[in-house]
């Protein structure tokens, strides 16, 4: 008969220890249950205006453990469990210590995408949730490379005061997520890469990325899509404010005419102990080509606030956005109060 020689169990804050004679793996399970009620008016859809009450139910599975040269592995998986249960974001870390990190981004998480809109709010980004599907969403940078991609992470490093962030996202087949390992991959020509720089010293931070996607090929006097943004943000006290913008230079080549896209952002935040409290704006506009004039610009401005107490956070949004798709005269508004509870 088989015994169990050591089983050690914890369910401290939702969490789940267990520890064997070979070795130790922390795990950590834990979750949220978001309850929102809104109400939508929208000139773009009929299915975008109305009012209704919505449950978002989410797990995050967490294990890492240390190899026996002193790297770390780890794994993070976040679930939806409100209807289908289905994996939104999932990563494999390993850290090699003074070498830097490896990160594979099976979903979600890659570098790139993580500065995709970094401004200060209170509740969420000026498009996050936006119930009307013709919005365009501004926050395009790093999309290619968000998922079946690598991260290489340099340690931070201290430069005179300053902390100094660099990562490097490399994606075999933009555009798709990672392939079962166990059939492989599928035949692509089309890659691309990321960089990212960061640099923060005395409540200043500044970023840099670039993404470049290899679809040119197959086409005469092409250029590949080149993807970058910028952004700034600066805290002092309870206040904190950020700027950032973001272009898509889009392929070109014979036949081929693609259409440049830009955005921008803002954002300001207040924060005192538990409450903050935000106003943010974002616009994007399709760049005008040799047969095609500029579209409109697309507007989006977000009043929010938050409020926590202990393991729940109480929210309110107000919402609107005009030229909605680049479409003129097309408008939108949406009134949000939302609950969330941590476990």
């Amino acid at each position: 008969m088989n015994k169990l020689k050591t089983l050690g169990l914890s369910a401290l804050a939702g969490s789940l220890a267990i520890t064997t004679a070979a070795n130790a793996v922390d795990y950590a399970v834990t979750g949220d249950a978001y309850v929102s009620w809104s109400s939508q008016d929208s000139d773009s859809t009929e299915a975008a205006s109305g009012k209704g009450v919505a449950v978002d139910t989410d797990l995050y599975f967490n294990a890492s453990g240390e190899l026996d040269n002193g790297f770390t592995v780890s794994f993070y998986q976040g679930v939806n469990t409100h209807g289908a249960f289905s994996n939104t974001s999932s990563q494999v870390t390993l850290g090699m210590g003074s070498l830097g990190t490896l990160q594979v981004n099976n979903k979600f998480g890659s570098k790139a995408n993580a500065i995709d809109d970094v401004m200060p709010n209170a509740m969420q980004e000026t498009w996050d949730r936006v119930a009307d599907a013709s919005t365009t969403n501004p926050s395009f940078f790093g999309a290619d490379t968000q998922m079946g991609s690598i991260d290489y992470r340099i340690p931070t490093l201290d430069l005179m005061g300053a902390s100094v962030n660099f990562a490097i996202t490399y994606d075999p087949a933009v555009g798709e997520g990672s392939y079962n390992a166990s059939t492989g991959g599928v035949a692509t020509n089309v890659s691309g890469v990321a960089y990212v720089l960061q640099v923060s010293a005395m409540g200043l931070e500044v970023g840099a990325g670039l993404e470049e996607i290899d679809n040119d090929q197959g086409q005469t006097l092409a250029s590949a899509e080149v993807n970058s943004t910028v952004y700034a943000k600066y805290a002092m006290g309870p206040i904190s404010i950020g700027i950032q913008e973001a272009y898509e230079n889009n392929r070109n080549g014979t036949g081929v005419e693609g259409a440049d896209r830009e955005a921008d952002f803002m954002g300001v935040a207040y924060t005192a102990g538990d409450f903050s409290v935000s106003y943010g704006e974002s616009s994007i506009q399709t760049k005008a080509v040799s047969d095609t004039a500029v579209g409109l610009e697309q507007d989006l401005e977000a009043v929010q606030a938050s409020y926590t107490m202990g393991a729940m956070t109480i929210m309110a949004n107000f919402s609107e956005g005009s030229n909605i798709g680049a479409v003129q005269s097309k408008s939108y508004e949406e009134t949000s109060v939302a609950v969330n509870f941590t476990f």
